[in-house]
């Protein structure tokens, strides 16, 4: 069965870093994009960040410039470096990918389970 599984949220002070990984499991033949979204108390959920199957990288306004997506096509991959963390980063943070199965499959859409980053004053 094909899925995501996200690892390295946490807790850190506002000014610290964490680098949150995404890893697709199962049989799995191609990675296309890959994007980060996360969701607040209270709020909708929000797009973060999203690299192309080609490399291209673009981020919400809000983390520009303090975030960094990457993918290892090989290893089938992803990560999201996280640098300056203040208390408004606070969130549940889910991987999306567009995934396509071994064997006669078409891509889909996949989503992670979530992992809690919490940043404190």
């Amino acid at each position: 069965q094909v899925q995501l599984v996200e690892s390295g949220g946490g807790l850190v002070q506002a000014g610290e870093s964490l680098r949150l990984s995404c890893a697709a499991s199962g049989s799995v033949f191609r990675l296309g994009a890959m994007g980060w979204y996360r969701q607040a108390p209270g709020k909708q959920r929000e797009w973060v960040a999203l690299i192309t199957s080609g490399g291209s990288t673009n981020y919400g306004d809000s983390v520009k410039g303090r975030f960094t997506i990457s993918v290892d096509n090989a290893l089938k991959t992803g990560d999201l470096q996280m640098n300056g963390l203040n208390p408004e980063d606070t969130a549940v943070y889910y991987c999306h990918a567009v995934l396509t199965p071994v064997g006669p499959e078409s891509p889909r859409n996949y989503w992670g389970q979530g992992t809690q980053v919490t940043v404190s004053s």
